[in-house]
């Protein structure tokens, strides 16, 4: 290989997540995971094996560019795939975000300054691998060995080694003399060429490829080699091995995760039952197993994980879980992904679940609402969905809408990734536009005008979202492609940093989720409907399993529908006006008015009215005549009573009319919210109206911002309900609590962060505390 060094220095910051895999130099095609779950002392042990491929990723990125240049040349024709087929290999991909690593690999006689984390009691022999800052690549020239960098964190490493798969019954045929060129006749050649065989087979071969990649994982070793952890990465050498090719392309790495690792959560149930599971942490899973974090690094693999036989093991695998009895009170749960994809949608639980069933009818006939063309099972994702427990409380609508959200992801987000994960739109922003067609197409009841109604409301009040978050967050984290020129770039190893990764703030932001859903109901609305979704179906096809940048999908949209560059729109426009600014684009401002107007916010205005006229009379009558209310109110049910009293007259009205959809009561909150002054007995009557508390989690929010703000006691017990059952969505209301420089209201929010804060996630307990403390 030709003598080379390479060292860029970029801005690399707490807020950034840095990914460290070498992906340029090797690529992981399978993982093989064998794994113990200790629920009661809080530890995963076992060893997971990485079986490589020979592709680089300067090859990915032209098969990738390739289907870009084709779409032109092909007419696209949307037809299901033969039944039972299983996409195995050869998946397109590409590089991911530019950023920067901080080690490098320095030549032999350097001083060893990082004994630390261990290295199998090889640290003498692995000093030529020590901490570097602002080193970004790492280096392969003169006669240095090779390194194989791996995403990795709260992990102990024990130990890592070459396994010999040429020693497995039957791998002949992989490694028969035809096919071993050159000088490959030597064993370590023998033994890459086996796996290279193994990970290039035909996708109607997938049932023998588990099989042979189980079989290989538990192959004897053919030697330890030398490693180092560091914050952020585990690097691998083997001696006197100084070319990727020539590395081994089947490691051991047996190890064990701690048990404050940031990618697992371990915590209880409702009812105070031990359970562990993947809580889509901002550093993704390498803090579960060592990987290659990297969207290239497409992957495929199978778990064995073992646990007591009270738990179930449920993870986001192709098939229903195979069970065998290891031990007495021991059980192996068995699953597997055929279908490539970053090791980020790798996900497990293991607690005391029970499997609800609910009854199904059969039609006999596949269903296709039109939206998108039908797929076979094998290449629909995910096999697994968690959803929050506030989604499940107030109806179906909550519920609905976010399941929709999570099933859209099957196209945006897994089936088609971001190269670059800093564009972060390309995913959350397609699922939040799609969760509107496809929770209309769910509804058959509705006719198009109605479904087009609650589309425009729900837009009206995505609106008010993002303009407020607009207003309350850092310009920074507001803009769409924060990498602009340099999207999609990355070091010549192919290490990278995801931009405000790790800042805690942007967890809870949806920038990314509101302004993506804009620009392509903005998009949709130009093109028109029919024709966008047209060339949707067209485009999840064409790049099922592939990773695109902002400008794959906004040239080939503009070269499919070019009556868009009538509006003089371009790909160089979108990203001036909506990607690479912060603030709210100039042609939603446009738009917005029109949201406004119709007419289910027309129907929460006039109510709005009606409660406001309600407040001034409630606050004008005088303190006789609130006592004897008060004291009627004692005597009488409330609707009898209010038939008779000035306010009655009105919520008399209200009673008896139709009663208003979630997304009305969330607007109709929101407009009250923006009012000065509600007294006591307004709130009171509020609550009662439309029965806040047993509405969806969206609705008692608002409900407990109105609590706060007007200090309405009667109301805090609600406040503290919802502090305790809907953590996640709660973190706004401990801000609001101590705001208001209350101090009942800040008593509240420090005894309930007390009681909660070891069942938060990591990101949740740090925001809260810097409001608390």
């Amino acid at each position: 290989m030709e003598d080379r060094h390479t060292e860029m220095e970029l801005d690399f910051t707490k807020d950034d997540l840095p990914l460290m895999a070498n992906t340029n130099h090797m690529l992981v095609k399978h993982y093989v995971l064998d794994l113990d779950v200790d629920v009661k002392n809080k530890v995963i042990e076992g060893k997971i094996v990485l079986f490589f491929g020979n592709d680089s990723r300067e090859e990915v990125r032209e098969q990738m560019e390739e289907a870009g240049r084709s779409w032109s040349d092909e007419t696209c024709q949307v037809q299901a795939p033969e039944s039972g087929s299983v996409p195995v290999s050869n998946a397109s991909a590409c590089s991911p975000e530019s950023g920067c690593n901080d080690f490098a690999v320095c030549g032999k006689g350097e001083n060893d300054t990082s004994d630390k984390n261990g290295s199998h009691g090889n640290r003498e022999q692995a000093s030529g691998i020590s901490s570097s800052k602002n080193c970004c690549d790492i280096e392969i020239h003169g006669n240095e060995d090779f390194s194989l960098v791996l995403d990795c964190c709260d992990l102990s490493v024990l130990k890592v080694e070459e396994v010999d798969v040429s020693l497995v019954p039957g791998v002949e045929e992989f490694a028969s003399p035809a096919k071993l060129t050159g000088s490959s006749q030597d064993a370590r050649d023998r033994r890459n060429q086996i796996v290279h065989e193994l990970v290039t087979l035909p996708a109607d071969h997938w049932k023998e490829q588990l099989d042979y990649y189980r079989r290989c994982s538990r192959a004897p070793a053919c030697g330890e080699l030398l490693f180092v952890t560091g914050s952020w990465s585990l690097e691998i050498r083997k001696a006197g091995v100084q070319l990727p090719k020539d590395f081994p392309h089947a490691l051991r790495i047996w190890y064990k995760t701690k048990p404050g690792g940031r990618s697992l959560s371990w915590t209880t149930d409702q009812n105070d039952r031990l359970c562990v599971y993947t809580v889509g942490s901002p550093i993704n899973n390498r803090a579960l197993f060592p990987c290659q974090e990297p969207p290239v690094a497409m992957s495929t693999w199978q778990a064995t994980v073992r646990t007591d036989a009270c738990f179930v093991v449920l993870m986001s695998g192709e098939n229903s879980a195979e069970l065998t009895e290891s031990e007495e009170g021991v059980l192996n749960w068995f699953y597997y992904v055929t279908m490539p994809m970053p090791a980020s949608t790798f996900t497990i639980a293991v607690g005391c679940w029970a499997e609800v069933k609910r009854k199904t009818y059969a039609t006999g006939v596949q269903r296709n609402d039109g939206i998108f063309p039908l797929f076979s099972k094998a290449d629909i994702s995910p096999h697994i969905i968690f959803l929050s427990q506030s989604t499940l409380s107030g109806g179906s609508h909550l519920c609905g809408t976010r399941l929709c959200h999570e099933i859209a992801h099957s196209w945006f987000g897994l089936a088609i990734g971001a190269r670059d994960w800093t564009e972060e739109w390309l995913s959350e922003g397609f699922a939040t536009h799609l969760e509107d067609a496809f929770w209309s197409a769910a509804q058959q009841q509705l006719l198009a005008d109605e479904a087009r109604e609650r589309q425009d409301l729900k837009a009206l009040l995505r609106w008010q979202r993002l303009r407020d978050e607009v207003q309350n967050s850092e310009e920074d984290l507001q803009v769409l492609r924060p990498n602009k020129e340099n999207t999609g770039k990355v070091t010549e190893s192919g290490a990278s940093v995801v931009k405000h990764g790790l800042n805690a703030e942007k967890t809870f932001m949806q920038v990314h989720y509101l302004k993506g859903y804009f620009l392509l109901r903005f998009l949709a609305g130009k093109a028109g409907e029919a024709e966008y979704f047209a060339f949707l179906r067209k485009f999840v096809w064409r790049f099922h399993e592939q990773l695109i940048l902002s400008q794959d999908f906004l040239r080939l949209l503009l070269e499919d529908i070019p009556q868009l560059k009538g509006y003089g729109l371009s790909v160089e426009n979108i990203f001036q006006k909506w990607l690479d600014c912060s603030g709210i684009p100039k042609p939603l401002l446009e738009e917005s008015q029109a949201w406004q107007e119709c007419r289910l916010a027309q129907q929460v205005k006039e109510e709005v009215v009606t409660w406001v006229r309600l407040n001034q009379r409630a606050r004008k009558s005088g303190q006789r005549k609130k006592r004897r209310e008060e004291s009627t109110f004692q005597k009488a049910p409330l609707k009898e009573h209010l038939a008779h009293t000035i306010m009655g007259k009105w919520l008399y009205f209200l009673w008896h009319k139709d009663g208003l959809s979630s997304d009305q009561l969330v607007l109709l909150l929101e407009c009250l919210l923006e009012k000065k002054t509600l007294c006591s007995k307004t709130l009171e009557c509020l609550q009662k109206t439309y029965h806040l508390r047993e509405q969806d989690a969206e609705v008692r929010h608002r409900w407990c911002e109105l609590v706060i703000k007007h200090k309405y006691v009667a109301g805090y017990v609600d406040v503290e309900k919802f502090l305790k059952e809907d953590q996640a969505m709660g973190v706004y209301l401990y801000g609001e609590l101590m705001l208001n420089e209350d101090a009942k209201q800040q008593e509240i929010a420090h005894k309930i962060f007390a009681t909660t804060r070891d069942q938060m996630d990591v990101s949740s307990a740090k925001v809260v505390a810097e409001m608390l403390f």
